[in-house]
């Protein structure tokens, strides 16, 4: 009887559990664009990981004589560079170097912002001035100029790129953690659980994150495409990625120099960045549906 009581319990489970995936997934589904766009961004990812072990041209490889080749010239099946090098192996590795400088420092500030965000509404008071008064300062320039200016005075190179990105990104996820939490502690269960003898690490833990991360999962994947597009202008301004590093912002950079005779080279890395940046705030629009079905009713 108990093993009989013990299955059907795991079986409720399991039916809750696919139940509750299966109505994510028609709510993320029914925003066409977002589904199309998640699509997208999954097989650009498998082509940029598998970047090693694909047939491609050797990214670094020049070919003096294919210079500035059209697209579907030979074995450039979209052109080559002023290089001679393959464009289409420079993008698919270019593509795990800026889908990185988009992801790796959203993600990084993300956490950090969760921290301050939380302690800042949480405790209030002297925490609360402390942080948000040092994160105005921040907040206090233009982002892009922000990122310029730090990237300027550090030494050039991915990690120059993921660091400045972070930094300028803390300030604005940490308002949003620190709004969410204070919607989130004036709750009638929060008053309970703290009545029920519950203390900060639970409260915090069980009550308060599960219940505000929502926001802050659809503003932060909004937030990777606009960081592709910063990222890329690091590089294009020579702040970022160094040649010969593939990047979609660096071969922006260098097919300026040929955008007359050779508007392929500047023109496929940067359908690559619209593309990609776009696809980003198509899922974040489709994550807010499923995250959050109030304000997709409306």
């Amino acid at each position: 009887m108990t093993v009989q009581a013990g299955s059907g319990f795991e079986n409720y489970v399991r039916s809750r559990i696919q139940r509750g995936f299966g109505e994510k997934f028609s709510a993320f589904s029914a925003d066409r664009m977002a589904l199309v766009s998640a699509v997208f961004l999954f097989a650009v990812g498998i082509l940029v990981l598998l970047a090693p072990i694909l047939d491609i041209q050797d990214p670094y490889e020049a070919v003096k004589s294919m210079r500035n080749a059209p697209p579907a010239t030979a074995e450039f099946l979209l052109g080559a560079d002023g290089h001679g090098r393959d464009v289409l192996s420079r993008m698919i590795w270019g593509g795990r170097v800026s889908l990185l400088i988009g992801i790796l420092p959203t993600v990084s500030a993300m956490v950090i912002s969760l921290f301050l965000g939380i302690i800042a509404a949480y405790w209030g008071g002297w925490f609360d001035i402390l942080i948000m008064r040092s994160l105005d300062v921040l907040f206090a320039f233009p982002l892009v100029l922000l990122a310029i200016a730090i990237a300027g005075v550090m030494e050039p190179g991915v990690v120059t790129e993921i660091l400045a990105i972070t930094i300028i990104l803390i300030p604005y996820i940490s308002r949003l953690v620190r709004t969410s939490t204070l919607s989130v502690i004036t709750q009638p269960y929060i008053e309970a659980a703290r009545a029920g003898g519950a203390g900060s690490t639970i409260l915090i833990f069980r009550f308060i994150l599960p219940n505000m991360i929502a926001p802050v999962i659809v503003y932060a994947t909004t937030l990777i495409g606009l960081m592709i597009v910063v990222g890329s202008g690091l590089s294009f301004l020579g702040l970022g990625v160094q040649p010969p590093v593939a990047d979609w912002g660096d071969m922006v950079s260098e097919g300026r120099v040929v955008l007359r005779k050779a508007p392929h080279v500047t023109l496929f890395p940067g359908l690559a960045i619209l593309f990609v940046s776009l696809a980003f705030n198509y899922v974040g629009d489709g994550l807010q549906n499923v995250l959050n079905p109030k304000s997709a009713k409306r």
